[in-house]
């Protein structure tokens, strides 16, 4: 194995968990596998392909990391890679569907899976592992985002069932069910790393006004290391305060979200990657799978809607290992904003009644949502509970307490967030408390309650040294030496 990863990967040695995982897959064991953002996860994937010569099916939840992913298989030498997504002109994807067979890793979002004529052309292909990326989606997002993700098991079965591998950096224990449940995993292996991130420090800054806010957000900007990245619940107010801020500071910010065109998006990634931008202050639509390694500081404007989102957004900070920070900006109330969010996705029993009596699998998405008064969530949810519920009788009721359910769940979870905003006691301690881990060793720049200085992180990144291990000193020494050499010899 170690020659296989020296011959494809380059790499002398596995990180944690990636061997055990492979030799999991290898054994034809279906396997759920939780490791760190950061700690190679693609390898577990990608390395079985070469032992076993088979194609692999990855299932991935946005553009931007699909064409990451092939960019960076491509990087290493690998040509037969593709992406069947929406950025294949026509006649690119006939050619592409004509000859899938020829490709080793075949990317693909869960909503081009459900189109036939994908379908039938991945059934003529020999698909040996059957591979789910940021597999928490099934669970966090659902019948009311992305209700594609709840059809992967039975679209697994119409490929013959293939060895499945669920990848994912945070899952509580109820999430890891909902994974092997919706992808009919059978008897998997479980392969669960910590998600505590020792080199990121935690922060709560609690404040009285907006104003304050808005002032406390511009100074940290100003002065704390960046790249880094700025989440908000608003697409209006990251707009604003991005445009606001980049006149009115010295750094280079920009905005990112669902909103803007798709091309748009992908120029602002490449600028925040290559380092032409400081800042990006985006909602959670930013960050997944986002291959940069040296952000320093995340911070919070708005309250995350769990400590899952919350932990997979945080991690998007020091991925090279080099200390980061992670600041939460709270104001009293703030998770008001999203229980009242959640509310507005129930729809009235009245609208239930009128739905179903809309309803039928030939009718107009639009025209329901309009003469009914539904929003597009809500509309989304129940078409998927009527495509998926055949039995009509007491539907609406039954319904009702489906949705219900589901947003009580997710009201349990900001109560999870609200806590460790207002806890009295070690945050790191909190995180890996819902996550039903042991408590971690105590450390050095821990979070604020075991007592946290900002100067380290208001410096250039060379000059945290002083908080470094003698083995990490020893290790960006190196890193710059071989820097130095690259440097002379282009």
């Amino acid at each position: 194995m170690e020659e296989t990863l020296y011959k494809h990967f380059g790499f002398r040695s596995f990180r944690d968990g990636q061997k055990e995982i492979i030799e999991s897959i290898m054994a034809g064991k279906d396997t759920v596998a939780m490791l760190p953002t950061g700690s190679g996860k693609s390898l577990c994937y990608q390395f079985p392909s070469y032992l076993s010569q088979s194609q692999v099916l990855i299932v991935s939840p946005l553009l931007s990391l699909m064409q990451d992913q092939v960019e960076q298989i491509k990087y290493r030498g690998e040509k037969n890679v593709i992406a069947l997504n929406s950025f294949l002109a026509f006649k690119e994807r006939k050619r592409a569907l004509k000859n899938l067979r020829s490709y080793r890793f075949i990317f693909i979002s869960p909503e081009m899976l459900n189109i036939a004529e994908i379908t039938e052309a991945l059934s003529s292909c020999s698909i040996k592992l059957f591979v789910v990326d940021e597999a928490h989606c099934i669970s966090q997002w659902g019948p009311d985002f992305r209700p594609d993700y709840l059809t992967l098991g039975k679209i697994k079965e119409e490929l013959g069932s293939p060895v499945t591998l669920a990848l994912t950096a945070t899952a509580t224990v109820k999430i890891r069910a909902d994974i092997c449940q919706t992808l009919k995993m059978d008897n998997p292996d479980e392969w669960v790393y910590s998600v505590n991130r020792p080199n990121i420090a935690l922060k709560v800054e609690q404040l009285s006004t907006f104003k304050e806010k808005v002032l406390k957000l511009k100074d940290y900007i100003e002065s704390l290391a960046s790249p880094g990245i700025v989440y908000f619940s608003s697409k209006k107010l990251a707009d604003e305060l991005s445009e606001e801020l980049n006149q009115t500071t010295t750094k280079k910010i920009s905005s990112y979200h669902a909103g803007l065109e798709q091309d748009q998006r992908i120029l602002i990634q490449q600028q925040f990657i290559t380092d032409q931008l400081d800042w990006i202050f985006a909602t959670s639509a930013f960050g997944m799978g986002v291959n940069k390694e040296n952000i320093r500081t995340v911070i919070h404007f708005h309250m995350p809607s769990s400590m899952e989102a919350f932990v997979q957004e945080i991690g998007r900070a020091g991925r090279d290992g080099n200390k980061s920070l992670s600041i939460l900006l709270y104001l009293s109330k703030d998770e008001q904003i999203t229980t009242n969010l959640l509310e507005l996705e129930r729809p009235s029993i009245r609208q239930i009644g009128e739905f179903e009596k809309m309803f039928t699998t030939a009718s107009d998405f639009k025209k329901i949502e309009e003469q009914v008064g539904l929003s597009e969530i809500q509309n989304r949810v129940l078409h998927y509970y009527a495509k998926n519920d055949s039995m009509r009788n007491n539907w609406v009721n039954r319904v009702d307490q489906q949705i219900s359910t589901r947003i009580l769940e997710k009201k349990s979870k900001m109560i999870q967030m609200t806590e460790y905003v207002t806890a009295d006691a070690c945050r790191r301690h909190k995180i890996t408390q819902c996550f039903d881990e042991e408590q971690p060793a105590p450390q050095l720049l821990c979070c604020d309650q075991c007592g946290l200085p900002l100067d380290p992180f208001k410096r250039k990144s060379e000059s945290l040294n002083t908080y470094l291990t003698w083995q990490e000193r020893l290790s960006t020494i190196f890193k710059e030496s071989e820097n130095v050499r690259s440097t002379k010899n282009s």
